[in-house]
């Protein structure tokens, strides 16, 4: 699992315009870390101005100037220095335009502490939510599989499977059928949400696809922008397993002819459904992809075919009784 780090700068070049954030004062702060592994306690990222429990982020609205105005000259100093000791990665002023001035105290304590002290033209509510959000997505906990990570009938669906078994030659007949690639060989996952993860493809790899005995190749300029997904949520993991290796050990070969072979994954603490398919020459695999992925479907929307089956043999049986 990869720990991620952002610095502050990285964060304002990507986001700042969104945000509408200026620089006030501060700059040589700009390296300052922002981090998962900081968050872990249960403090928010970004949060209203907190001097028990910091925050890496800290948003100081109208209320909050109000509260520190209204302390006593020596509470006042005392919280402002305290701020500054919990060295934030930011403190950022909201609902303040780019020329509105700041307290020179802020200014002078940013400059001499290299704290980046920023403005927000958003109301501080608006700006704390977008913050924890984005913050939040950028710092996640990711990881890497191997596997191919393909949009297969709308669902994020990743192929694996032991090295050689076919994996890219059966992506490749997925995108000749209209499917989509995301992300060859590497795919790097981030938990989106309490229950799901989304994947998409490292840079490097992006819009390629590896096939033995033709090399690289850019699936985008073969088959248009429209075979390339940028990122999807994983629904669905298909395992490949060579069929004479389930011979061998005779595990995987002791399938549930009705049910099929269906177990969970868990991936970043998210439990992901996972099909294991017997792969062997003559067998059309793309469309048994297919059929996987349109059964799942069924099954996410309240209908298994097996149990189906089963009730009706059951009730074949209790008519002839």
């Amino acid at each position: 699992m990869i720990k991620n780090n952002l610095t502050t700068r990285d964060f304002i070049e990507s986001h700042g315009e969104m945000l509408g954030l200026y620089w006030q004062a501060g700059q040589k702060g700009e390296s300052r870390l922002l981090s998962n592994e900081k968050s872990e306690s249960g403090t928010p990222i970004a949060g209203y101005l907190n001097l028990v429990k910091p925050n890496q982020v800290q948003v100081l609205g109208p209320e909050e100037v109000k509260y520190l105005d209204q302390l006593g000259r020596n509470s006042h100093d005392d919280a402002i220095s305290r701020l500054f000791k919990c060295k934030p990665a930011m403190i950022i002023f909201a609902g303040i335009g780019r020329k509105q001035k700041i307290a020179q105290e802020f200014i002078e304590l940013a400059n001499n502490t290299n704290t980046p002290l920023l403005s927000s033209i958003l109301p501080s509510n608006n700006l704390t939510e977008l913050l924890q959000y984005h913050l939040g997505r950028l710092l996640s906990d990711s990881k890497i599989l191997h596997g191919v990570f393909m949009e297969v009938m709308g669902i994020g669906v990743l192929l694996t499977g032991p090295s050689g078994i076919g994996k890219s030659e059966l992506a490749l007949e997925l995108i000749s059928r209209g499917h989509r690639l995301i992300a060859d060989d590497a795919p790097e996952f981030r938990r989106s949400g309490p229950d799901s993860i989304r994947g998409r493809s490292p840079a490097l790899l992006k819009d390629f696809l590896e096939v033995r005995g033709l090399g690289i190749l850019n699936v985008r300029a073969m088959f248009g922008d429209s075979s390339i997904v940028e990122t999807k949520r994983l629904r669905l993991i298909v395992h490949l397993e060579n069929i004479s290796t389930t011979k061998a050990d005779k595990k995987l070969w002791e399938i549930d002819r009705i049910g099929g072979t269906h177990h969970n994954q868990t991936i970043l603490d998210v439990e992901i459904p996972k099909v294991q398919i017997p792969v062997a020459p003559g067998r059309n695999v793309a469309v048994i992809i297919e059929a996987a992925v349109r059964n799942h479907v069924l099954f996410l929307n309240g209908y298994s075919a097996a149990n189906d089956f089963i009730k009706r043999q059951q009730e074949l049986i209790n008519s002839e009784e």
